[in-house]
């Protein structure tokens, strides 16, 4: 990915409100369905929101982006939790999954908008390099990974995760971060490690 190429995919999505308000009615969709399927002990679903410090999008939408969509079980026997799946967060971290993604894709030297990114939404380097390492080796671990990395061919660097994961997703490159958020879905919840 050249630096031409980093520009547009950085700055199209990170700053683009409509973008982040489709994740939300993605969000909202994969939340209907959990509820609609309910508990696992066969009991209704209450709203039990997690609060959230929306970091990695737009200031005009943190309201939107302040709490992760949950439910809890409504039987008092019972009372567990039932999560979607998201396009916005990655499991609880408190930056948006976009950011995550998008700022530990490279190093932030080669890539002077995501430095810039980086500077703005106040993601410290020590920050960033547990973001990569949970890329290159807890992903990489996942059953996830494992399941599905046989349909990459050739296969992907997990060292360059999630840069080659991205790039294997083609182009346009806006396309393939939807993709690839799309992708990710499972380990948006709990993320299993494989053994």
């Amino acid at each position: 990915m050249s630096r031409s190429r980093d520009q547009p995919i950085v700055s199209c999505r990170i700053s683009d409100p409509k973008w982040f308000q489709q994740l939300l009615r993605i969000d909202q969709e994969l939340v209907k369905q959990t509820r609609i399927a309910g508990c696992v002990c066969g009991g209704r679903l209450h709203v039990a929101n997690y609060p959230r410090k929306p970091r990695g999008c737009p200031r005009e939408l943190r309201d939107d982006f302040s709490q992760r969509l949950s439910f809890c079980c409504a039987r008092d026997l019972c009372r567990k939790r039932s999560t979607s799946t998201s396009v916005r967060f990655l499991g609880g971290r408190v930056y948006k999954l976009l950011a995550v993604m998008l700022l530990s894709a490279r190093p932030l030297e080669r890539m002077p908008c995501a430095a810039e990114l980086a500077t703005s939404l106040a993601v410290s380097r020590r920050t960033l390099l547990r973001w990569r390492q949970w890329w290159t080796q807890t992903f990489a671990q996942s059953a996830l990974w494992r399941a599905e990395s046989a349909r990459f061919m050739p296969p992907l660097d997990v060292q360059q995760f999630p840069l080659s994961l991205l790039t294997a997703f083609g182009d346009p490159l806006a396309s393939a971060l939807d993709r690839l958020l799309l992708f990710l879905l499972p380990a948006t919840v709990r993320l299993s490690v494989a053994v």
